[in-house]
């Protein structure tokens, strides 16, 4: 019996983003290894930061850098499976981002895993931390849990 509460079901996500699973995701065990589920979390947030105009990867004057991050498994996953990323806002800082991940497959309500990062929004020269503008607030916002 566990005391850990149960993970966030899909419902609890505004927003979804697929990833396509790889060969090369699995493991010697035969299933995705931990380590790339921290690559689906920031991929899902900074497409959908791209796709929403608010980050510039190349040339923006402002990006994020991870500060903490981590995750909790239920059961595995594993190549060729389909992955749907719920991504949901949990606080918004003046600086700050906790971005809140849930691992899901095609046709489930329960998540496969789920995972958090914080993002600490910096000046790109400087690497001081910057206060998020409007546009940003705004797309953000939209992701609020």
């Amino acid at each position: 019996m566990s005391d850990r509460q149960p993970l966030a079901p899909r419902s609890a996500y505004p927003l979804f983003t697929q990833i396509q699973t790889r060969w090369l995701d699995n493991d010697v065990y035969g299933h995705v290894n931990n380590t790339v589920y921290y690559t689906w979390f920031d991929t899902a947030v900074n497409t959908h930061l791209i796709a929403a105009g608010v980050l510039d990867i190349d040339q923006g004057a402002t990006i994020g850098l991870v500060v903490e991050t981590g995750c909790l498994y239920a059961r595995s996953l594993s190549f060729p499976e389909v992955i749907d990323v719920g991504i949901r806002v949990a606080h918004l800082g003046r600086s700050s981002v906790r971005y809140e991940l849930g691992l899901f497959t095609a046709g489930r309500d329960d998540a496969a895993a789920q995972g958090h990062f914080v993002h600490v929004y910096v000046d790109r020269s400087t690497r001081r931390p910057v206060a998020l503008d409007d546009d940003w607030r705004r797309v953000l916002a939209k992701l609020a849990a």
